[in-house]
């Protein structure tokens, strides 16, 4: 594509994830399905350059900063807690999943050799939690759930990302299964070894950094200075960046310092955004390359290809949790933490395997020619996973909040109340050390008397907010605390505009009085 052609895409993406945001907090449907089908309406306007996308960019491009935002954020605690199921879904199920797609690839495309048809499966074989989640969190669902499936995500990846790997690089040079297991092994133990080493230097690097913006920027090189030279030297890359966003992301928020907080975070859910949306509009805008390339006797084969694999993942997934599951508890080893999950969790986790950016990110980074890989059939392999990711999104992000509160699993209080007790907790402790420096001497009396006035008022927000009774009857407190900014604000443009303050401080006052908005506070 020219550089015309590449800006009428940018733009057209822009547009359809600006509509998809507006219609899916309308009808509630998620944001992937409508990417997905506005792409593929504007892909058949007149005048839209026609869509294919290099692999190379979307090896690079994409997977690294997605893959490292997963690690980044996990939560090692609570998935060491869960390590059983974790484990029995993301390495067993994702590698009986690869398999078994790769035998019905083979069953409905017989030309497809078992090399491609394993790397189709392993694209196939993670799922993407990112609908489901934020399902069974707006729906506040038990935390052991969501703590499974996003431990499942994190791992599964690096299991789904090694097996494509390997599977590509099969596709050129032979394979016996001594080469394959010591491959395997070099491939895991060199990646998660240089992984942890970027790690290690980058939070050094980042303990001497004090400018927010250069933080920033380190953060988002480290996922590239993982990937691309492990992929370079013969390591899995994936692997050596979710050993580096895993590393920092148990280092104190990743070695940050506070100013850079609260920026960073902003930036790396906004890229983050961009880039799964950009994938589900890019499958989306592809789509008239894929109708151009399935000819007439292709039709067949890519339809039933993406019905056969879909319900597949779908039903080995639902057998999985069901049947498998209460085995992992005979498993050698003492599983302390470990006990049998009532089938309604199962359940909920079964149907919670929905496909999205990481398949759509390795299909199409699947090389567009190979032995065993057809060119002419390129439009059928697109077809089948995007199908795939389609309809497990359609089927399962619609009905999963339904199936939680039949199955009583949405609990409506629990998130916010856990959150309230925590902010109370703390404030509660900085009084009791606050009054414990002031009996020692330690802070004068004038200092102690403001500071304990700002933290009792801090305290009192979080009651009032939380429901507790005050010595103070307090109504609408968010409401109160609303029409304050409000009228802050109302007194900050005055001032501007009688030439009081410059921009500058007007957008320094502004940043300030965000952090005092509620509606800001709480959609951050």
């Amino acid at each position: 594509m020219g550089p015309e052609s590449v800006f009428i895409v940018v733009l057209a993406t822009a547009v359809v994830v600006l509509l998809s945001r507006a219609l899916s907090a309308r009808i509630g449907m998620p944001d992937a399905i409508l990417l997905v089908v506005l792409g593929a309406a504007i892909a058949f306007l007149p005048g839209m350059p026609e869509i294919e996308l290099p692999p190379e960019v979307v090896l690079l491009g994409f997977l690294p900063p997605l893959v490292y935002y997963a690690a980044f954020f996990s939560a090692p605690r609570e998935a060491k807690a869960e390590a059983v199921p974790i484990t029995a879904l993301a390495i067993g199920l994702t590698t009986v999943t690869t398999f078994t797609v790769a035998a019905v690839l083979r069953w409905v495309l017989p030309d497809l050799g078992w090399a491609a048809a394993i790397a189709l499966g392993a694209a196939v074989a993670p799922t993407d939690p990112v609908a489901a989640i934020s399902i069974m969190k707006r729906l506040n669902a038990p935390v052991r759930i969501v703590t499974i499936i996003e431990g499942e995500n994190l791992i599964n990846d690096a299991v789904a990302l090694t097996a494509f790997v390997l599977a590509v690089e099969s596709l050129t040079t032979p394979f016996t299964v001594g080469h394959g297991i010591a491959r395997l092994a070099g491939v895991v133990a060199g990646g998660v070894a240089y992984g942890l080493a970027v790690g290690f230097i980058a939070s050094r690097l980042r303990r001497r950094i004090r400018d927010p913006g250069s933080q920033i920027i380190v953060s988002l090189l480290t996922p590239y200075l993982a990937f691309v030279p492990a992929d370079r030297l013969g390591f899995s890359g994936v692997l050596a960046t979710v050993c580096a966003g895993f590393y920092l992301g148990t280092r104190g928020e990743g070695v940050l310092q506070p100013a850079s907080r609260l920026p960073g975070h902003l930036f790396w859910r906004v890229l983050v955004f961009l880039l799964e949306s950009a994938l589900f509009v890019l499958l989306g805008l592809e789509i008239r390359v894929i109708v151009r390339e399935l000819t007439g006797a292709a039709w067949p084969s890519a339809v039933l290809g993406a019905v056969a694999v879909t319900a597949v993942i779908v039903a080995l997934r639902l057998a999985w949790t069901q049947l498998v599951f209460p085995l992992s508890r005979y498993l050698p080893g003492r599983h302390i933490t470990f006990d049998h999950l009532p089938w309604r969790d199962r359940l909920a986790i079964g149907w919670s395997g929905m496909r999205g950016a990481i398949s759509l990110a390795i299909v199409l980074s699947l090389p567009v020619s190979a032995p065993g890989l057809p060119p002419e059939r390129r439009g059928e392999r697109l077809f089948v996973t995007g199908a795939v990711v389609f309809i497990t999104l359609i089927g399962c992000a619609t009905t999963l909040p339904g199936l939680l509160r039949r199955l009583g699993l949405a609990e409506s209080d629990r998130v916010r109340i856990e959150y309230q007790e925590a902010k109370k907790a703390v404030v509660e402790a900085a009084l009791a050390r606050l009054d414990e420096l002031i009996e020692n001497g330690e802070v004068d009396g004038r200092t102690g008397r403001t500071f304990r006035q700002l933290y009792e008022d801090l305290l009192d927000r979080i009651r009032a907010e939380f429901g507790e009774d005050l010595d103070e009857e307090v109504t609408d407190s968010l409401g109160l605390r609303r029409e304050l900014v409000r009228t802050q604000r109302e007194k900050l443009r005055r001032l501007y505009s009688k030439g009081k303050i410059s921009a500058e401080g007007l957008r320094a006052v502004d940043r300030w009085l965000d952090l005092e908005d509620p509606d800001i506070r709480e959609v951050g």
